[in-house]
């Protein structure tokens, strides 16, 4: 069975600059171009949204659960998964609800007035079904948001903390190793706290 396609969130890199935000508004617009879809009514909605938690910016997104809660709380069948695992909302078929909001672990689905549905992240299907990225990956230029086979990109990460963990001379039989420490500091952290002390006035 081949590796589910999934968008590893890596939050150390992000820097809130919102721009998965904005891409993934215009690809849910009817022109799918930025200076069109501004003047599109309903506004078009990116589906995630990047929230600061404490130093860092979090791209929040549908995890497309294997189980998925949303999925078994529909009254009306507006949600579905397709064979690919991706789970999607049919607005036509939402009457709002709101079952699907208040089961989702994540906080994901929100009611919005204007499209008098609720919304979600689609995984971007139609794309992926093209071979592209999602919307919110391709326009990240930072590289905070990583799609592909779950198996490779959890293999990927498992390499760089290893990396991390190993250091110093590797003689045969033996490998040498230093302590992990307890809480490793970040770049973006370090910078946020030396501009935190700068008065702008």
């Amino acid at each position: 069975m081949p590796s589910k396609n999934i968008v590893y969130v890596h939050p150390e890199k992000c820097t809130g600059c919102r721009s998965c935000e904005m891409a993934c508004a215009v690809a849910h617009s009817k022109s799918k171009n930025l200076y069109e879809a501004i003047f599109e009514k309903p506004t078009p909605k990116p589906r995630l949204k990047v929230v600061a938690v404490d130093f860092f910016n979090v791209p929040m997104r549908c995890q497309h659960c294997d189980e998925a809660p949303c999925l078994d709380a529909c009254p009306t069948g507006a949600i579905s998964k397709t064979e690919e695992g991706f789970v999607l909302l049919n607005q036509n078929s939402c009457i709002g609800c709101l079952m699907c909001v208040m089961v989702c672990p994540f906080g994901h689905p929100r009611y919005e007035p204007e499209y008098r549905s609720v919304l979600k992240c689609g995984f971007c299907v139609e794309r992926v079904r093209e071979g592209k990225e999602p919307a919110c990956v391709e326009a990240c230029p930072t590289g905070a948001l990583e799609y592909g086979p779950q198996e490779e990109i959890l293999d990927e990460i498992k390499r760089d903390k290893a990396e991390k963990f190993i250091s110093g001379m590797k003689v045969k039989g033996l490998v040498y190793t230093t302590p992990v420490p307890e809480k490793e500091k970040s770049l973006l952290t370090e910078l946020k706290k030396s501009y935190s002390e700068i008065g702008w006035y």
